[in-house]
């Protein structure tokens, strides 16, 4: 299995990279408290929390931030609104796609997922319609550098119990189960890796290819329309993105 990340990343100009990180960072935060609110501020005894800290920490948000986010949380009743929703239905040509998010008012939300999917040639389903074609995995990626050995990387992941290890282009990539993604994440720091993607996801058991051009032009902006949206939090598809796309 290869390629995993990109199947719910699309490459993007810098610029709009720069531009949309204000929106990663409220996401995050929002994430943060969340965590904060159902297990406290102790990320050592707060898994949901420490996953939300490693995930900030890949996204470069600044330890300041991180730090506000928890504080402002434990003092805040706000994050007793928000409540985890996933949406599911299909994107162009039937491409599966699944959503997650965190709301203060799923009527809103539910009618802005549904207005992105019929504005740009899909339709939302109902729950279950789509999720059974993806499975929870952790999913790690280190970045290469000439001071990391692959085959030493790679024993060291698959000692620790990952199920998974290619490499990229640009990263090396583990996976794991789950249940197996705290202890190899947290080994792996322990040992002088860092992280650019150190999260739990929902990766495709297999992706489908788009050839009409409007279709790709459809499915990018439906996956750019939702990730714009403050409410959502994911977005995975089984769409099998290819490798020279870059959206200006």
């Amino acid at each position: 299995m290869a390629g995993h990340s990109k199947w719910s990343n699309i490459k993007r100009k810098k610029g709009k990279e720069d531009a949309a990180r204000g929106k990663v960072f409220t996401k995050l935060t929002r994430y943060i408290t969340v965590a904060v609110k159902e297990g406290g501020d102790d990320p050592e005894y707060n898994p949901a929390l420490k996953a939300a800290i490693e995930k900030a920490k890949a996204e470069n948000m600044p330890n300041d931030n991180i730090d506000r986010a928890i504080k402002k949380a434990a003092g805040s009743q706000d994050a007793n609104n928000f409540e985890e929703i996933k949406y599911e239905g299909y994107g162009p040509a039937g491409i599966a796609v699944f959503v997650t998010s965190l709301t203060d008012n799923r009527n809103r939300t539910a009618s802005d997922v549904r207005h992105a999917f019929d504005k740009f040639g899909g339709n939302l389903g109902q729950t279950g319609c789509v999720s059974f074609m993806f499975d929870r995995k952790g999913v790690l990626a280190i970045e290469k550098n000439n001071s990391i050995d692959e085959e030493e990387l790679m024993m060291e992941a698959i000692e620790l119990g990952a199920e998974d290890f290619s490499s990229e282009e640009e990263v090396f990539e583990i996976i794991t189960a789950p249940g197996d993604f705290n202890n190899v994440r947290d080994t792996l720091k322990e040992n002088g890796y860092s992280f650019v993607t150190a999260e739990t996801s929902f990766i495709p058991q297999n992706t489908v290819e788009l050839k009409n051009e409007k279709d790709i032009k459809n499915m990018v902006k439906l996956i750019e329309s939702l990730e714009d949206n403050d409410d959502i939090q994911e977005v995975y598809h089984n769409w099998e993105i290819p490798d020279d796309l870059e959206i200006e």
